[in-house]
């Protein structure tokens, strides 16, 4: 489900700030709807009130400059450097948390220049000015994508007692606001098109946003770390082979290799002990 967010933002046709706006609105609702469905709701007061803005502006943050690499790279490339957040997160255990710098980081970090350079190519002075727009949005995506998610752990962690669901349903509806806020700011138009934008962005608000939170959230304390990296690293495999299949990205076996490598790299640092203990930390 989250491997098409890339596709339905493709097919929204509309800005991307817009459809991150959408996103969460609409797959806020559905987690509220959850949550008052099972009667989960329970306010914690407002002692973390000041850390559920911070990741909301990391949240709305991440998902600007991610819509912002698909409608300039497309699906597949924007969402494989938008996962190199784990090699911040892994960063992050060894300069903070004195965790010890593992052999397999090291290893994935040329592995990952490597493969971006044979996907993107390395005549950077021919690339159009979309394209770098592009790129620099989808590193920017990694940063926040990390920042957003260590707020995150740190929040949930002080509403012990409370529904993981009502704490992203929060999260989502207060990332609209701040999303909505800039829109009105900007000036930038809330009105969606036709019917194809409208399933477009339903289906990314209820499935890539709202169901998928559901599903992996009650799925991954169930399961090794080992065996939830291999499948989160589902999401940017299929965003790389959707772009192709449905969007005709032109890709070489050098590119595919490239791909390839770069999966690797991500996968070895999203399994690596400092990637693990920084998420616990934080808490």
């Amino acid at each position: 489900m989250i491997s098409f967010s890339g596709v339905w933002v493709t097919l929204a046709h509309v800005e991307a700030m817009a459809s991150a706006f959408y996103r969460v609105l609409f797959g806020g609702l559905l987690l509220l709807a959850a949550v008052v469905w099972h009667r989960e709701i329970k306010w914690g007061g407002f002692r973390n009130l000041g850390t559920t803005i911070l990741c909301s502006s990391f949240f709305a943050l991440d998902l600007w400059f991610y819509h912002v690499s698909i409608l300039y790279l497309g699906p597949g490339l924007a969402t494989i450097i938008g996962n190199f957040q784990v090699f911040l997160l892994t960063a992050t255990g060894i300069l903070f948390f004195r965790e010890r710098l593992q052999a397999r980081f090291l290893l994935s970090l040329p592995l990952a220049f490597c493969g971006l350079l044979l996907i993107v190519g390395m005549h950077w002075n021919h690339m159009g000015d979309d394209y770098r727009v592009g790129l620099g949005a989808a590193f920017a995506t990694a940063f926040c994508y990390a920042g957003f998610l260590l707020t995150l752990r740190r929040l949930q962690a002080r509403q012990m007692g409370l529904s993981v669901f009502w704490g992203l349903a929060l999260v989502s509806l207060l990332t609209s606001a701040i999303l909505g806020g800039a829109m009105l700011r900007s000036g930038k138009s809330f009105f969606i098109p036709d019917l194809q934008s409208w399933s477009a962005l339903l289906l990314l608000g209820f499935l890539s946003q709202g169901t998928g939170w559901i599903l992996i959230t009650n799925a991954l304390p169930k399961i090794r770390v080992s065996a939830a990296g291999l499948i989160l690293l589902l999401q940017p495999a299929l965003a790389f082979i959707w772009d192709v299949l449905f969007f005709q990205r032109p890709t070489t076996v050098l590119n595919w290799a490239g791909a390839g490598m770069a999966l690797l790299a991500i996968y070895l640092g999203m399994t690596t002990n400092s990637n693990r203990a920084v998420q616990e930390r934080v808490s």
